[in-house]
Formats: C-alpha cells, sequence, structure tokens
C-alpha cells in the first residue's frame, strides 16, 4: 500500500480523499496508511488548507530511494 500511495503522490499533492478515490480505497485505510507514512517521514503534509478543509500530503526525498 505504501508504494501505491507513494507512486499516487509522485504525480503531485494529493488530499486523503484524493488518495483513496485514485486507490479505489475507502478513505479510512487511505487515512491509517498516510498517518503511519507521514510518522515515519515518507510523507509530509503542506500547511495551507484546501477550500474543503483538508490538507495535501506530497511524498518527502528519501536517501537511496
Amino acid at each position: 500500500m505504501r508504494n501505491q500511495i507513494l507512486k499516487v503522490l509522485a504525480a503531485g499533492p494529493r488530499t486523503i480523499p484524493q488518495i483513496a478515490a485514485a486507490l479505489g480505497y475507502p478513505a479510512h485505510e487511505v487515512v491509517f496508511w498516510v498517518m503511519g507514512m507521514r510518522k515515519y517521514g515518507f510523507v509530509a503534509e503542506i500547511k495551507e488548507v484546501t477550500g474543503e478543509g483538508y490538507y495535501q500530503y506530497q511524498a518527502v526525498p528519501r536517501e537511496g530511494a
């Protein structure tokens, strides 16, 4: 799942609902994964919220990747 999310984010920052729609998974499952990936430095949120009140997440470049 981590690689699928990173593949979606390679096209640019996305919100949780946008990631969920792109992957065809429920948003509650994507939240679980994205928050774990955020905790371990795979993704970071963009500080400004969208008009709908969502944060956008982007992939964080990692060494050796």
